[in-house]
């Protein structure tokens, strides 16, 4: 069960792991192909944490039971914008 404090810690490593692949990417890193694949990876997961945590965030204010939030595909929920 995931609870809104891992929740935003896997956002956090995520989010400090995407920022050295942009580093990497500006600055030429070897694999570029690779790290471009792992890098939209991550904004996909990324999207989904994001849509996660409003979903908790959302039931909890509402009354509602926010552990029955699930994950939603990454095609529902990926460039998700707040």
């Amino acid at each position: 069960m995931e609870t809104d404090q891992r929740i935003l810690h896997r956002i956090t490593e995520m989010a400090d792991e995407e920022r050295r692949l942009r580093d990497a990417l500006a600055g030429g890193g070897a694999d570029r192909a690779a790290e471009r694949d792992r890098l939209g990876a991550l904004e996909r997961e990324l999207d989904q944490c994001w849509d996660l945590l409003r979903q908790r965030r959302a039931r909890a204010e509402f009354g509602e039971d926010p552990d029955e939030a699930r994950v939603r595909p990454q095609s529902q929920v990926e460039n998700y914008r707040s």
